[in-house]
This record gives C-alpha cells, structure tokens and sequence, in this order.
C-alpha cells in the first residue's frame, strides 16, 4: 500500500511564502513523477508543477516566477517553495505521483489535499 503524506498548507497574508511537503511511503520500487495540483471552489483539479525524477520541471503558467518545486529522491518525497502567495492560488493542494509499486506496473497515487489559504 502507498500512502502520500501532504504538510505545511495554512492561512498566509498576500505576498508571503508557503513550502509544502509531500512524503511518499510503501512498497514503492520507483517514482516517475511527483507533482502539485490544485483545486479551487467551483474549479476544476489543474496542475500547478511536476518534476521528473532526472529533474525536469513543468509549471503552470500563473505560478511561473513564484513556485519551486524540488524534488528529493531517496526520501521519496516533493516540495512546493510558494513565494509572492496570491489570493488566488487559494485553494487545497493535491500531491500526485506517477509511481511503481514492487511487483506491479505505473500508476498514479494522490495525496488526501492540504489547504491554502492566501488572505489579509
């Protein structure tokens, strides 16, 4: 069984910082990718950054500039640096990652979502 453990989401004032963590755990032979999503209230789920694990990073346009993310391989686990937090990535943030379990083949596992809260 894998689980996603998700912390440091809470309530920021507009233009502070965040850094969200996220541990994978399990029988868990190899991870592709690791990533953040979001979703906002009435909005759809989207992607907010990914990295591989050789390093590459994608990033969502609106976050572009102000996010990280880092990855660190042998703890399995991602983080999400927020810098110049805006009312607008108010929402909770997902964990994803594109993983393989011992024994079987990819699949993607999600984390129980942490909130974020930008506002004054």
């Amino acid at each position: 069984q894998v689980q996603l453990v998700e912390s440091g989401g809470g309530l920021v004032q507009p233009g502070g910082s965040l850094r969200l963590s996220c541990a994978a755990s399990g029988s868990i032979f190899s991870i592709n990718v690791m990533g953040w999503y979001r979703q906002a209230p009435g909005k759809e789920r989207e992607l907010v950054a990914a990295i591989t694990s050789g390093g590459s990073t994608n990033y969502a346009d609106s976050v572009k500039g102000r996010f990280t993310i880092s990855r660190d391989n042998a703890r399995n686990t991602v983080y999400l640096q927020m810098n110049s937090l805006k009312p607008e990535d108010t929402a909770v943030y997902y964990c994803h990652a594109h993983l393989r379990v011992s024994g079987m083949g990819y699949d993607d596992y999600w984390g129980q979502g942490t909130q974020v809260t930008v506002s004054s």
